[in-house]
């Protein structure tokens, strides 16, 4: 191995050093430096490896996260759908059944149970997602919740009160979702 010295002739240290444009013969560098030069490059080397391989790692993790979003978005309401399923089938079944066979009360009185029935499993699917009722009448108008279709004067109930739900309000999971009227 051979390293060529290129010199100056505006640089005072090359007058005092007399160096000349040779070359330096191996035996001048000493083996710990050459030790040193190989170790530093093995490390560079060892290094760029790390770099390399972390930037892979972190582009893997990019794209797992991407792919969890992706499905997050498109099966966060599996659970819900099939809860709704139920119920659904619920209603098919119901319209289903020929009331013509039960004498008209019978009848009248199967289609409300049935109503009921249907509307217990409803509610009970929307407290299971986070989603609950809310108001009645006499609870205390809030704006933010209720909306007001008309005041109704009222002696026997204090002013600023619910005096009649036209729709029921929801929320879910404390955020109102459908306010009442």
């Amino acid at each position: 191995m051979k390293i060529q010295l290129n010199t100056s002739n505006n640089s005072a240290n090359d007058a005092s050093n007399n160096a000349t444009n040779e070359d330096i013969p191996e035996e001048t560098i000493k083996p710990s430096e050459e030790n040193t030069i190989e170790k530093l490059n093995k490390e560079i080397k060892s290094l760029k490896d790390q770099v390399l391989r972390s930037l892979a790692e972190e582009e893997n993790v990019r794209r797992i996260a991407r792919r969890d979003v992706e499905n997050a978005r498109a099966y966060a309401n599996t659970s819900f759908a099939k809860a709704m399923l139920e119920i659904a089938d619920n209603l098919e079944s119901a319209l289903k059944v020929d009331v013509n066979n039960y004498p008209p009360e019978k009848s009248l009185q199967l289609v409300i149970e049935g109503i009921s029935m249907t509307e217990k499993n409803l509610q009970k699917a929307f407290r299971k997602f986070g989603v609950v009722k809310y108001g009645s009448v006499g609870d205390v108008f809030d704006p933010s919740i209720h909306e007001v279709f008309f005041q109704i004067p009222d002696p026997s109930k204090p002013v600023g009160t619910v005096g009649q739900v036209m729709k029921t309000g929801y929320k879910l999971n404390d955020r109102v979702k459908e306010q009442l009227k």
